[in-house]
């Protein structure tokens, strides 16, 4: 990051310090006049939470955490988690071409989307129960009480992969009176939204609960093959709970649930068309929208369906001793997901994927929670998690996709539109060259083969991931004011996977090399006469070897592999299979953790604290079809610019070997096939740590939470998703120095001002590997030190305002609005020049200025009517982009949702 970038953080940091100061030093001036009035006066509740463990208020708890009660959830519209993120700035959520393919982010910290391998830096807890995927935690709740969000490693205390942060969802427990309530919702694109909750006693000391929902919505984009509505909402939802309460000192709680989502998503669209691929496509009879993200009409000749079903059965203890509570927590779950795409993402019938997942987890946490009023609080407990993952994975080819790789070989690379526009012409006219049969002539493949319908890949991903923690905090009270904490946790991660992958992809298979040499020899031989054992054959081979071996698309055309032009559709290469003799598929990792933290009481309404803390994330294995062996695992080529081929080249005359390929521990095994290159299995663990000085404020009308904070993640896992696959790396190093910013001020009775900021300084303070996460390698920096990661916005900010009136005798009334911002972030990597330029000149941004606002009646006997509306004034952004298959110079992107509206109206009973 350059230092004027660096000078506009800090200024952005003093100031929103001088804000928070100011408005602290007028809050406490507001706060003598108020001590000087009834009790009655106080105007802002007093926040209870429970994410650490023990019930404590907001106030004294010395950690960086935001709290969002139901009556919050209720006036703002808050469906899921997805909806979080415009009250609490610090965290992120993004969703990407599945419904079920989330990300969450804390500070700018979060990985996990989409990749199965992947546990998110983020951890998901349902009370107290950890959802380990974003498939399991999307899911509408019904009856919640509070989320809490909690900033920072936190596996001291909830002892399993939070090296960023914890979202925490609590959920009521089970009156005991009789009661309830039913809301109906209605809006724009045919929303329609059902939800219910009835609650009561069975017998003595027996209660139970019983909530569901149903949530449909039309879809927000349309298919313009076939008229169908994407990006739609059809899901539903049903939770039960028993609560048992035998004695005095014990309580059990047994939950169970299941959500099912049956949704065609997500629009995917194009951003950036310059290698006239919409020519192509219209020449196979497709059509592809080019460059109008926000028009929400796409074309595709398949709609993307998304089925996920959630159910899972929790058993939840506490028994109260005379000097602990004992608490357990035992819980069952699985996920199924089904998926298909049109990854092309055109009409013109070329390829498609489907994926199928399957998760089955079981957890048990054990703890003993001291209950004593002397100078230590302690906690001690322990975490046990297995889980089994499964995932299919099919990417076929279809009908139109052999005549877009003769197009595309008769083009050699080039994208000016008066040859694309010849090469078309031609392939309409029926002119074109059948070069693919001509490979295939060439080496005796059967005819068709090549890029026929039907064929590609079929994969098999499993992992057998087991974790044990154990962990423990301490709180020492040095004096009435004076804590001090410990916090240390040990955790060990054994993983087992195996990726099967058959391929029937015949061009995948090709050493396009080797090919392409026997198809120079051949073609020289007819030119100069000059047969194998002739003077000047020597001279031939070189000749030949020199071309066959250069494919880069860059080379003049002359003396370029005249295969060249089919590089680009070997995008799903044959694959080693692991375990094999070299790889075991096997990570076992463990590490020692821990919480060093003081805080001070400066006055009944202050509260000072220092920490530092420390967080681990086990290693992430790459379960996807762009899994490669290590480089110290393997040498792809001796030529190191195209690393194409398997590096050894066989004159099919003399059977002369004119290159050899390098020795590697593949290699020598005998396990090398055809176009393997390198990559990642899996990536390192990370290991972040933390330090925070943090401030809270709370008077009648006025609190305030201001944290400064230094966090390091060592080994970030790198995820980029590429089209069909997803790379995997570790950033050594990446950081981000930050200040965070919340205040609430209720100036007069009734009117309440909220404001909260996250400002950062993110940075990859070590990244020499970043080609490793590069894009096919197209102008993509090696070395990413120093840079901005992409998509971390350094300024968020989440306002609002809430005024609550009467209306008549028996009614009340509210108005909320608030105003979400984040700054604009780059897509790719400030010296990534090819794909960063065409982003940078186009329209688009990642900038976000959305409003939300509601108005809503509520009369004494419970029936309330809310009129609501989010991104009321339509604001247009694009959360991510990523590069077209087998298209170069094509970009697409996730466009933001519409402006949505409604009405509804509940019955409390």
């Amino acid at each position: 990051m350059n230092s004027s970038t660096k000078n506009r953080f800090g200024l952005k940091a003093a100031l929103s310090v001088s804000v928070g100061f100011t408005a602290l030093v007028a809050g406490s001036g507001l706060t003598a006049t108020a001590q000087d009035e009834e009790e009655g006066a106080k105007r802002l509740n007093t926040v209870t939470i429970t994410a650490t463990k023990r019930e404590q208020t907001l106030q004294d708890v010395p950690v960086a955490v935001s709290v969002i009660d139901d009556s919050v959830i209720e006036q703002a519209e808050i469906l899921d988690l997805n909806d979080l993120q415009s009250v609490v700035p610090s965290l992120g959520f993004r969703t990407f071409q599945n419904s079920a393919n989330a990300n969450f982010t804390i500070r700018g910290f979060g990985n996990g989307a989409n990749n199965v391998g992947i546990e998110p830096s983020v951890g998901i807890f349902v009370d107290g129960v950890y959802r380990s995927r974003a498939a399991a935690q999307i899911s509408d709740l019904p009856n919640i009480q509070r989320v809490e969000v909690l900033r920072g490693p936190q596996s001291t205390l909830f002892g399993k992969n939070a090296s960023a942060g914890v979202v925490s969802v609590v959920t009521r427990k089970p009156d005991d009176t009789f009661g309830g309530n039913v809301e109906a919702s209605f809006g724009n694109f045919n929303l329609q939204r059902y939800k219910g909750y009835v609650s009561g006693p069975l017998a003595e000391n027996v209660g139970f609960s019983l909530g569901g929902g149903i949530n449909m919505r039309d879809g927000t984009a349309t298919n313009v093959e076939n008229g169908e509505k994407l990006n739609e909402r059809d899901r539903w939802n049903l939770r039960g709970e028993l609560n048992f309460q035998p004695t005095e000192n014990s309580d059990f709680r047994l939950i169970a649930d299941i959500d099912e989502i049956d949704e065609v998503c997500c629009v995917a669209s194009n951003l950036i068309n310059v290698g006239g691929t919409d020519q192509i496509i219209a020449a196979l009879g497709g059509q592809l929208i080019t460059e109008d993200p926000f028009s929400r009409d796409v074309a595709l000749n398949g709609s993307p369906l998304n089925q996920v079903e959630n159910k899972g059965v929790s058993f939840h203890g506490d028994i109260e001793f005379k000097h602990f509570t004992l608490t357990t927590i035992t819980a069952y779950r699985e996920t199924d997901l089904f998926n298909n795409y049109d990854i092309d993402f055109s009409s013109g019938d070329l390829a498609s994927l489907t994926d199928e997942l399957q998760l089955e987890t079981f957890t048990q946490e054990v703890r003993l929670t001291s209950n004593g009023d002397g100078n230590f609080d302690w906690m001690i407990g322990g975490f046990y998690f297995d889980e089994q993952v499964e995932q299919q994975s099919q990417l076929r080819y279809d009908s139109a996709f052999r005549d877009f790789l003769n197009i595309s070989a008769a083009l050699g690379g080039a994208t000016d539109a008066a040859t694309i526009g010849a090469i078309t012409g031609a392939f309409s006219a029926g002119l074109l060259p059948d070069t693919v049969g001509g490979v295939e002539g060439l080496l005796g493949l059967p005819a068709g083969i090549i890029g026929a319908d039907g064929t590609g890949t079929q994969e098999e991903f499993g992992q057998d991931d087991k974790a044990l923690s154990i962990f423990a905090t301490a709180d020492w009270h040095i004096t009435d004011r004076l804590t001090a904490t410990i916090g240390l946790n040990y955790s060990e991660n054994e993983k087992k996977s195996n990726l099967n992958v058959v391929a029937t992809d015949a061009l995948a298979s090709l050493d396009l090399v080797q090919t392409g040499y026997i198809a120079t020899i051949g073609a020289l031989i007819q030119q100069t006469g000059i047969t194998p054992g002739s003077p000047g054959y020597s001279s031939l081979q070189q000749t030949a070897l020199a071309v066959a071996s250069n494919l880069n698309t860059s080379t003049p055309a002359a003396t370029q592999n005249p295969l060249a032009a089919l590089r680009a559709f070997q995008f799903q290469p044959p694959f080693l299979n692991v375990p094999n003799a070299i790889e075991s598929g096997i990570t076992d990792d463990d590490q020692v953790t821990y919480t060093l933290r003081l805080a001070y009481d400066l006055t009944d309404n202050i509260n000072v604290y220092g920490s530092y803390a420390t967080g681990w994330k086990s290693s992430s294995i790459n379960l996807s079809r762009n899994s490669r062996p290590f480089a110290a695992d393997f040498v792809p080529s001796l030529d190191p610019i195209t690393l194409q081929g398997s590096g050894t080249v066989i004159d099919p005359f003399t059977n002369e070997v004119l290159r050899s390929a390098p020795s590697s521990a593949i290699q020598d095994a005998g396990l090398a096939v055809n176009n393997l290159t390198t990559g990642t299995r899996f990536a390192e663990p990370e290991d972040s740590k933390v330090f925070e000085i943090g401030l809270k404020g709370a008077w009648d009308n006025f609190a305030i939470n201001v944290a400064l904070f230094d966090q390091t993640i060592e080994n970030f896992q790198s995820n980029v998703f590429l089209g069909t696959g997803f790379v995997l790396a570790n950033a050594e190093e990446q950081s981000a120095t930050g200040l965070e910013l919340d205040m609430s001020w209720s100036p007069i009775d009734n009117l309440t001002l909220s404001f909260a900021g996250t400002f950062l300084d993110p940075t990859y303070d070590e990244f020499p590997n970043g080609s490793a996460i590069g894009i096919f390698g197209e102008n993509f920096p090696a070395d990413q030190t120093g840079e901005t990661p992409t998509g971390i916005p350094e300024v968020i900010t989440s306002t609002s305002v809430l005024y609550e009136f009467d209306v008549a005798a028996n009614w009340g009334g509210f108005f909320r609005a608030d105003w979400q911002f984040e700054e604009d972030t780059d897509f790719y990597p400030e010296s990534s020049a090819g794909p960063r330029q065409l982003l940078e000149d186009s329209p688009f941004t990642r900038e976000i200025n959305t409003w939300n606002a509601s108005l809503g009646f509520e009369s004494e006997g419970g029936l309330g009517v809310t009129i609501w509306g989010r991104n009321i004034f339509d604001d247009e952004y694009i959360t991510t982009s990523f590069p077209g298959v087998a298209q170069p110079g094509v970009f697409s992107g996730y466009p933001s949702q519409p402006r949505t509206y409604g009405v509804t109206v509940r019955k409390t009973f």
